[in-house]
């Protein structure tokens, strides 16, 4: 066994255009895995804030994720604390990573420094018999009950379980996500 750790990011947002709406929740789950089987082992950590936009919350995205303007009344992330959650982290997923990545970086630019994989679009869903890439849609495929749905940290507990699922060719999904790496993040092995 080659340990890693890697962290699973999800963020709510006021909109769908990184370069007009706002993040309004992160979550983030850090998790250990073996970078030779893909198993994941555990998570390590979970982190989840709250902030409240320059703007209110458009009713249309309370409708999906629930976050109320009350909710985030007087909330900030502190940009020192997701610093330190990732810090030892050898990359970062997420479900539809560009929307997420495209997020985060605009809050915090110092995100781009890390390697970046989706488990949405680099997982072959459709090759292992899914017709949805959906997050929710997968999860309940395979028997997974989230707390909730679209709240960012959820997301992330689920996206976790998910990768740590074994695909149809007796793989954890993590497997096939780690190939799509690119080579020059840190490995402990060759």
């Amino acid at each position: 066994m080659v340990p890693g750790t890697a962290a699973y990011l999800d963020v709510e947002t006021t909109g769908l255009s990184p370069n007009l709406a706002e993040i309004v929740e992160v979550g983030i789950a850090v998790f250990d895995f073996d970078w030779l089987t893909g198993t994941i082992l555990g998570v390590r950590f979970t982190y989840s804030r709250l902030r409240q936009p320059s703007r209110p919350i458009p009713a249309t995205a309370t409708r999906i994720h629930g976050i109320t303007n009350q909710m985030v009344q007087g909330c900030a992330i502190d940009a020192s604390e997701v610093r330190g959650v990732l810090d030892g982290c050898a990359f970062v997923a997420a479900h539809n990573a560009p929307f997420d990545m495209g997020f985060a970086v605009r809050l915090w630019p110092w995100m781009a420094r890390w390697s970046w994989v989706c488990s949405m679009r680099q997982v072959d869903w459709h090759r292992h018999g899914f017709q949805s890439r959906r997050l929710h849609v997968l999860a309940q495929a395979h028997g997974i009950q989230p707390d909730q749905r679209h709240r960012a940290l959820a997301d992330c507990l689920t996206g976790v379980e998910l990768l740590s699922r074994q695909s149809p060719d007796r793989q954890p999904y993590l497997a096939e996500l780690l190939e799509h790496l690119p080579k020059q993040v840190a490995r402990p092995f060759g």
